[in-house]
């Protein structure tokens, strides 16, 4: 995918240069002192929590970034910036505004606004704080764990699918259909999810359609290996040896970037 030398999105954390945090001067101690507070004054706990998170945060020791790292960063920061043109002209098209969203690249672990997540979920937009969280790491285990082909528009698509979801969010469908699996059994329920998945993956096509002049040879075949590759149907045979129809998804990008 053509990249360098074009803009790159400002709405971007870059969280994978900081370590994992240690209390402030005191330590243990301070960590018990706290703990005891927690425990018999439960309402100061929120509280005690914001200074442990402040303390947390500055206290991280930076960690230098490779030179592969700081590169496959600046990509991550082009696509979503390729996002918010696509999308902002859309929007603008159809008479709305649209709101950019946040992206956090990260290692290993991260807080969000839906809570503590590791690598090991993957990519995922957090509808809380409307947010991408993306271990740029992971898109290595596309191919090595995964059986992925290698290759740039495959990080791309990921990204394009989480921001997929932000969309879901801005146009209500998400709630929406979050509203209605409450109302239905777990098999019913699992295939909403299933027409989300679809979903943020057909804007991720349009997204692609829009976007060919950055494109080259073999990039659409590229995000079909990675789509396949992080179906739920492949993880659930790689990570549990077993596959459960019911709860897992296709992919139609293709369907999206041809027909658009």
């Amino acid at each position: 995918m053509k990249w360098i030398g074009n803009r790159q999105s400002d709405n971007v954390e870059d969280r994978r240069g900081m370590s994992g945090g240690k209390l402030a001067a005191g330590g243990g101690v301070i960590a018990v002192v706290f703990f005891l507070i927690k425990a018999f004054f439960p309402e100061a706990a929120p509280f005690v929590d914001t200074i442990q998170n402040q303390q947390t945060q500055q206290s991280a020791e930076p960690v230098a970034l490779t030179a592969e790292q700081k590169e496959i960063g600046d990509f991550a920061k082009t696509v979503l910036a390729y996002t918010e043109d696509t999308w902002g002209t859309i929007f603008q098209e159809n008479g709305m505004q649209y709101e950019n969203p946040k992206m956090v690249l990260f290692s290993e672990s991260v807080e969000t606004g839906c809570g503590g997540a590791t690598s090991a979920s993957g990519p995922f937009y957090c509808p809380g704080d409307q947010k991408v969280y993306v271990d740029l790491e992971f898109m290595k285990e596309l191919k090595s764990r995964f059986g992925a082909e290698g290759g740039d528009f495959a990080t791309a698509y990921v990204i394009a699918h989480e921001v997929g979801h932000h969309i879901q969010k801005l146009l209500g469908t998400s709630d929406k259909v979050r509203q209605q699996q409450s109302e239905k059994s777990e098999a019913e329920a699992n295939k909403l999810s299933v027409c989300l998945e679809l979903q943020a993956d057909f804007y991720a096509g349009v997204w692609a359609h829009y976007n060919q002049k950055y494109l080259e040879a073999g990039d659409i075949e590229e995000a079909l290996s990675a789509a396949n590759a992080v179906g739920d149907d492949a993880i659930q045979s790689k990570v549990s040896g077993q596959v459960q129809p019911d709860t897992f998804y296709p992919r139609n990008i293709r369907a999206a970037y041809v027909l658009v």
